[in-house]
């Protein structure tokens, strides 16, 4: 199994660049760019790894981005992740970034966004596609998710979508309206966090779905509690992406029970790794604990991996091209 699942074809729609930061590289950019580090070995750096909610897991996240300061750590970052991720079957990937976390520590956006690009222009050279997916901070303010939308402006073709992260608490996806319908306006595809067993997760998810008429749901997998809820994602072919991994950081089954439920029902629900550096588990472990530890069968993995490239924001020949390669594979 963990060789089907290695070299089975996949795409990864859920992972946060700054969340693929590994130990050795953050040391590494800390010393180059002379940042002093509270941990100075790797095992300390994992030791410090503790979180069991989402916000303790915010505080140690958004503290290691220090590190990242010039156009070459942004690429180095990337450039690490691609490689790991073709390693494990990835042949497209959409990645999330959060340039306020970088713009109010004085980093611009210039510099993250060329820095990425430059890892995923040349990664395609070896064979795995990719794109940039501009996420806001939920919990900074609607001000400052505008002022980072005017920021994109001129590097519009090196984006490919919208999404919204961090802490969900107290700020619901009606927040930000104004900034998804200036996106959509653009041209921009749209996705929102509605992580798991949140205050409000199944009136996030009503928002995002409803008013805001999002095209994937990030996390998302409370929506078992509204069987009207599915059937709307079911009839538009809503996309969810499920971290089971992350998950399990803060739920014990990982929402396993409700990913295999929502496969059954026909939901296009999709697993991907979320921050795989600080949840020690790339895409291939997240596939691989369903199968170990929740009994996903081989039958469900290939549906699941399906799923990642049919709510891939790709052309309908691109997809079919993808798909076709699952077919090959398992011949």
């Amino acid at each position: 199994m963990p060789e089907f699942i290695k070299y089975l074809p996949k795409a990864e729609l859920h992972v946060h660049i700054e969340g693929t930061l590994e130990p050795e590289l953050k040391i590494k950019l800390a010393k180059r760019n002379k940042i002093e580090l509270q941990q100075q070995t790797i095992e300390e750096i994992k030791a410090s790894y503790q979180f069991n909610d989402l916000a303790s897991f915010l505080a140690v996240y958004y503290s290691g981005m220090s590190v990242l300061q010039k156009e070459d750590d942004f690429y180095e970052l990337a450039q690490a992740y691609l490689q790991r991720a073709q390693l494990e079957g990835v042949r497209y990937a959409e990645i999330f970034f959060d340039p306020q976390a970088h713009t109010a520590r004085g980093i611009s956006f210039e510099t993250v966004i060329n820095g990425l690009t430059r890892a995923v222009k040349e990664a395609e050279q070896s064979g795995i596609k990719a794109r940039l997916i501009m996420c806001f901070l939920r919990d900074f303010s609607k001000e400052s998710a505008r002022k980072t939308l005017l920021e994109a402006v001129p590097f519009k073709n090196q984006l490919l979508g919208i999404g919204l992260d961090s802490d969900e608490h107290n700020n619901p996806p009606l927040k930000f309206l104004t900034q998804y319908e200036k996106a959509v306006a653009q041209a921009y595809h749209t996705t929102i966090h509605c992580d798991i067993d949140q205050l409000d997760s199944i009136e996030h998810i009503k928002q995002a779905l409803e008013v805001l008429e999002v095209e994937r749901l990030d996390h998302g997998t409370n929506i078992v509690e509204d069987p009207d809820l599915i059937a709307l994602v079911k009839k538009k072919k809503i996309g969810l992406t499920a971290c089971p991994v992350s998950n399990g950081f803060v739920c014990p089954d990982m929402k396993a029970p409700e990913i295999k439920d929502l496969l059954h029902q026909g939901v296009k629900i999709s697993i991907n790794s979320d921050d795989p550096a600080y949840f020690n588990s790339y895409i291939a472990g997240n596939y691989q604990v369903l199968a170990e530890k929740a009994s996903f069968t081989k039958a469900d993995l290939v549906q699941l991996a399906k799923n990642s490239f049919e709510t891939a924001w790709l052309d309908d020949g691109q997809k079919e091209k993808y798909l076709h390669e699952i077919d090959e594979y398992l011949i």
